[in-house]
């Protein structure tokens, strides 16, 4: 129901006199017909003096939402200056003046020419003045005055959100707090019941309630549970007019989850597994996967599983996959099928995270019976040990058996078994094995000294299936047997002053043995037969594996001998005995009176029966040399005065080979070295004759090695005495030459030098009918004439 007020004018009249208030007509109706005004008139009773002109306004109250055809009038403006002639004029100004609100310029009717709506502008200040029409200038001061849009209930609740989202966790008790939901009114909360909202719940009964004044909305029902249903929907309304006929409302949507809480213990669908697993499964492998199946979710789901007893308790384990939060049966340790083929355990699965709360719900634990069947497969033969060592003595006989290794087959088949040598660990074929039994036996001869150790795998495989076999390492040690004679530690080449005297040590000896002795070597020397009565020199045994050469006379000569050969016999006292002949090189040389080697060389000195082999050799060889420079001289000057072959432009030296080049003689080093002659280990010792074969091969001879000052002659009789007493020297059926150079060559030399040399020149006229390609060879080598015409 629309509520009108009366506006009331206040006019205070410009002479002086007693003021009071005279009511006007009051407008009751919703459109303005008849107004009141405040009129303020003199009175004759009492004259006043009036101080101050001006007028007064009250508030004005507008409805809004105005729905009417005309204009909405507002009020009226009233000077009492106005005389009602026409003389003055009404203006207004301030908020929608002229547009929203107009007047009458000549009767101050003030009426609204739009809807208006509260909520978008509740109050309007607008400033009225009256001027003279005639002359503008204002009859009365401006005077502001305001307009108030009176409220309707024009608008609904708005919530401050379409739809709201909550959660709480299941199965919590009633009256738990939810969520608050909140709608405004655009209304006027002042005035009336129009803004006044009260909540209430159309959807989501029995399950929620909401408090009608705060929004507040609650759990109404216990024991709520998310595995039955997660999600509901709630339709909240907030009504106006504090819920009254007639009100306006607005709605919103709820949604509301329940959360997961640990109120459900793990459970297996099944009483008893049955799973199978072949006895070659490996250690971790999986066997069967089980799984105890739990309502909650994420934390409160997760599961552990452990054999909690069991005949297989130790054989098997269990893990959870953190995934799917199953339960991975793995093997533990290996599996025989011939041993036990049945294993029986007891699972059990239990929840990590246990809520107290909901302990009266029951055990959070299940537990389940697993079968695991062990299946028999065909496995390939196993040894009897995991490694076989055996010991052989390196003088066996060949074909005898060493020992032997066992392997049958696990099955409960027992398939014959048959063994073999990997010979990629014998590739010399040293041993072999009988298929049959197993037993090794030697084919080869062995050798301590060359390998101590042979390291051979056997394999066994089933006759019936060969791919079914295995493999064990075999280690054979050689066990040393007294078959190396002793030698000496080194090579001994000593010397012995002209000028030693009796009974002197100038060398002590000591030997080697390739063979072990458990309680150490014990060496003696003595010298050999053939050389202990007539030897220069004796020997004495210290009995500590040394040995001693002594002088046996005053004074040594090495102009007569310059080298003796002393053979000194060594053996040892293992069984069966060894014994070998080494030689010791004893040179005679020239020493100072402190007894220090100054030479060992035989000087060139003469004698009756002449010089020595090496000057001889020496002195021819001054003479070969100054014979080559004469030649090489006199060719020189004789090509100094030829005519140089080329003598046109065209240099066709290129084209030229020359086959007139000559080894060097006995001074060209590079190709000849008599070192060589001086040094024995540059010998190939392991080289023999091709053209002959021996019936006897025998060991290689040591030989001494000769000082780089040894005469000679001296090292060509040493080696033609070698030669003389070692049979399995080479050549077997002639005679050992040692020279320097063969006699000359039948061809005689075909240098160009030597030509020079000679009593007549040969002709080359010969050359001339060759052609004229040889013609410069013809001239160069023509009779001397005519190289001096030239």
């Amino acid at each position: 129901m629309r509520t009108y007020h009366c506006f009331w004018l206040l006019f205070w009249a410009g002479q002086p006199h007693q003021s009071f208030l005279t009511p006007l007509s009051k407008r009751t109706s919703g459109f303005p017909e008849k107004e009141k005004v405040l009129v303020l008139s003199g009175n004759n009773r009492q004259d006043l003096h009036r101080s101050k002109r001006s007028w007064m306004w009250n508030q004005f109250f507008l409805l809004e939402e105005y729905t009417g055809t005309d204009y909405q009038y507002v009020g009226k403006l009233h000077s009492d200056q106005d005389k009602g002639d026409g003389s003055l004029k009404y203006i207004l100004s301030g908020d929608g003046a002229g547009d929203l609100f107009i007047i009458n310029e000549n009767t101050g009717d003030i009426q609204a020419t739009k809807r208006l709506d509260r909520e978008e502008k509740p109050v309007y200040i607008l400033r009225a003045q009256a001027i003279n029409r005639r002359t503008g200038r204002p009859v009365e001061p401006e005077s502001e005055f305001i307009i108030k849009i009176h409220d309707i209930n024009d608008n609904e609740p708005m919530f401050t959100k379409d739809v709201y989202n909550a959660s709480i966790p299941e199965m919590s008790d009633v009256g738990t707090f939810v969520v608050q939901v909140t709608a405004t009114d655009a209304d006027d909360p002042t005035y009336g019941n129009s803004a006044k909202v009260v909540y209430s719940i159309l959807q989501g009964q029995p399950y929620f309630s909401v408090e009608s004044e705060t929004g507040i909305i609650k759990t109404a029902l216990l024991n709520m549970d998310r595995e039955n249903r997660e999600q509901y929907q709630v339709v909240i309304q907030a009504k106006d007019m504090g819920g009254q006929m007639g009100g306006l409302s607005g709605t919103t949507t709820v949604n509301i989850t329940l959360t997961d809480v640990n109120d459900n213990p793990p459970r297996f669908p099944q009483s008893t597994y049955q799973f199978r697993a072949p006895e070659s499964t490996p250690l971790d492998a999986p066997v069967g996967r089980i799984k105890a199946n739990d309502a909650d979710m994420d934390e409160n789901a997760e599961i552990e599983y452990s054999i909690t007893e069991g005949d297989g308790y130790d054989m098997f384990g269990i893990t959870t996959d953190k995934e799917t939060q199953e339960g991975i049966i793995t093997v533990k340790k290996a599996l025989d099928f011939e041993s036990k083929n049945l294993y029986i355990l007891k699972v059990e699965a239990t929840n990590t995270h246990v809520d107290p709360r909901f302990l009266y719900l029951g055990p959070f634990k299940d537990s389940a019976t697993v079968r695991i069947q062990v299946e028999d497969v065909d496995e390939p033969p196993m040894f009897s040990r995991p490694a076989y060592i055996m010991e052989v003595k390196e003088d066996v006989p060949l074909n005898s058996v060493i020992g032997a290794v066992t392997a049958q087959d696990p099955d409960a088949a027992r398939n014959p078994v048959k063994y073999s040598v990997d010979r990629h660990t014998d590739m010399d074929r040293v041993f072999n094995i009988n298929s049959g039994n197993g037993s090794i036996f030697t084919s080869k001869p062995l050798d301590r000294e060359a390998l101590l150790w042979h390291n051979i795998t056997v394999i066994a495989a089933e006759i019936n299936n060969p791919k079914q076999s295995s493999r064990v390492p075999v280690f054979i040690k050689v066990l040393d047997v007294n078959d190396n004679a002793p030698e000496f530690a080194m090579f001994y080449e000593t010397f012995v002053c002209e000028n030693a005297k009796a009974e002197q040590l100038i060398q002590t000896l000591s030997a080697v043995d390739k063979d072990d002795s458990y309680n150490g070597h014990q060496f003696s020397f003595s010298l050999a037969p053939e050389a202990a009565s007539s030897s220069n020199f004796t020997l004495q045994d210290n009995r500590d594996n040394t040995a001693g050469i002594f002088t046996r006379k005053t004074r040594y000569n090495r102009h007569e001998t310059s080298t003796y050969f002393l053979p000194v016999v060594i053996s040892d006292n293992d069984y069966p005995i060894q014994s070998s002949t080494e030689t010791v090189t004893i040179r005679v040389c020239a020493c100072d009176h402190r007894g220090k080697m100054l030479s060992c060389n035989a000087e060139a000195l003469i004698h009756p029966t002449g010089l020595s082999t090496g000057a001889l050799i020496a002195i021819l060889l001054c003479i070969i040399i100054l014979l080559v420079t004469v030649v090489l001289f006199a060719a020189l000057r004789r090509q100094r005065k030829k005519e140089p072959l080329i003598i046109s432009k065209e240099d066709i030296r290129d084209n030229i080979v020359s086959y007139n080049d000559e080894g060097g003689g006995e001074e060209d080093t590079q190709a000849f070295d008599i070192g060589t002659l001086r040094n024995p280990e540059a010998i190939d010792d392991n080289k023999l004759r091709r053209d002959i074969v021996p019936e006897t091969l025998f060991m290689p001879r040591r030989t001494a090695t000769a000082r780089d000052n040894t005469d000679v002659r001296d090292f060509i009789n040493q080696r033609l005495k070698e030669n003389d007493t070692d049979p399995a020297a080479p050549p077997y059926d002639s005679l050992a030459t040692y020279a320097y150079e063969g006699n000359g060559s039948v061809a005689e030399s075909l240098s160009s030098l030597e030509s020079v040399t000679t009593d007549g020149d040969q002709d080359y006229d010969y050359l001339s009918d060759w052609g004229p390609r040889f013609k410069k060879l013809a001239d160069m080598y023509g009779p001397m004439d005519s190289d001096k015409d030239s």
